[in-house]
């Protein structure tokens, strides 16, 4: 990014190469469709052009680029709304579908696409607050201190969040902990 600023325009693609991935990767955790994501991760981009001269030098650009973001993400829908076709509409595979393991036996099969339509629904029904905290922790693999700089609140409060999240997930998906002891 300091290249960047300083005029060396090649170096945006570097910052695009190094930071698409995992921001569409997060996007797509928090929205469930990808080309909305897709806009996100387009959108957070443009940020960092039209903000460049206000990056400082003393953050990670990886925190920074979560922050200038943050606001546009939450706008878009659940991650149980179906994904929009080529024409707009909202008739394609949702989440859960989208992520069965064609290899399993139809049981695990049909419990995998349960389960995951369960977790996508607990991680939705999470307070804003919680989901972007465990989103940000366990999809974009941050840790707590850059969290606490992206959503602008301390280190504690971010993992407090993180524990109730988890708390709230546990309790939500419990009917599921002796299946999963069963595939250890």
């Amino acid at each position: 990014m300091v290249r960047y600023q300083r005029g060396e325009v090649h170096a945006f693609t570097l910052l695009v190469q190094r930071h698409q991935t995992a921001l569409f990767n997060f996007a797509m955790r928090q929205i469930g469709a990808a080309p909305v994501a897709e806009e996100v991760v387009q959108e957070a981009f443009v940020r960092v052009v039209l903000s460049a001269a206000d990056f400082k030098h003393e953050a990670r650009f990886t925190t920074w680029i979560y922050t200038i973001r943050k606001r546009a993400l939450r706008k878009h829908p659940s991650l149980d709304e179906a994904a929009r076709g080529k024409e707009g509409d909202a008739d394609g595979p949702t989440l859960g579908e989208r992520t069965e393991d064609p290899k399993a036996s139809v049981e695990r099969e049909a419990t995998g696409r349960e389960l995951t339509v369960k977790i996508a629904a607990a991680v939705e029904r999470l307070p804003d607050d919680q989901r972007e905290v465990f989103v940000l922790r366990e999809v974009s693999n941050l840790p707590f201190k850059e969290i606490a700089e992206i959503t602008g609140v301390s280190e504690n409060t971010v993992k407090s969040r993180m524990r109730y999240a988890l708390e709230r997930l546990q309790e939500a998906l419990s009917d599921y902990e002796e299946y999963a002891r069963a595939l250890r």
